[in-house]
């Protein structure tokens, strides 16, 4: 009898995707329902309202960091290409705006990621076990009101003469941050 887990053309003509061996020649379903055994309890959401290049990248981290969920806040359509196909594996929401989005989210601790003025260093934060990790556009970073929603607002600390790093690496920096403090239980 055949394991409906896995594909028959991938096992038949091999799977060149960009999975783990544990996932080759799994369907796209059963690597989702398999990730969504052992989510991790955060979430990440990205104000899209400039259709920033960097939303992908940023879905691809929260897979590579098996985040809850991520949300679209704004505009629905963004660049799919630097998430390598990994939006497929994640469940990715849309919110047309911030109210809904915090109607969603409901309880979990809003967390803002912006170098703004009043932010507390990423060092000196606690992250909260279930969160929403809020990440703005590429140069606008969050919106007024956005901010105004987060609990807390954190920043990543910087040593060079740049103001901030590509929004894309902040959020891998922050997700690896909140999986080394809550998953990998290093203080």
């Amino acid at each position: 009898m055949e394991d409906p887990r896995y594909d028959p053309e991938l096992i038949k003509n091999g799977d060149r995707r960009n999975v783990t061996d544990e996932f080759r020649t799994m369907t796209v379903e059963a690597i989702k329902d398999e990730l969504d055994k052992r989510r991790h309890g955060f979430h990440v959401a990205i104000e899209n309202y400039q259709h920033d290049f960097n939303i992908g990248t940023i879905v691809r981290n929260a897979n590579a960091f098996n985040a809850a969920a991520v949300h679209v806040i704004g505009r629905r359509h963004w660049n799919r290409r630097g998430a390598m196909v990994t939006d497929r594996y994640m469940h990715v929401l849309h919110h047309p705006d911030i109210e809904s989005f915090k109607r969603h989210v409901g309880d979990l601790a809003i967390v803002g990621i912006d170098n703004v003025a009043g932010s507390v260093p990423l060092a000196k934060t606690g992250l909260p076990t279930s969160a929403v990790l809020v990440f703005g556009g590429e140069g606008p970073g969050l919106s007024a009101e956005m901010l105004s929603a987060c609990e807390q607002v954190i920043a990543i600390e910087q040593f060079g003469s740049t103001r901030s790093v590509n929004v894309g690496v902040a959020s891998g920096i922050v997700m690896y941050e909140w999986v080394r403090r809550h998953v990998l239980d290093v203080a």
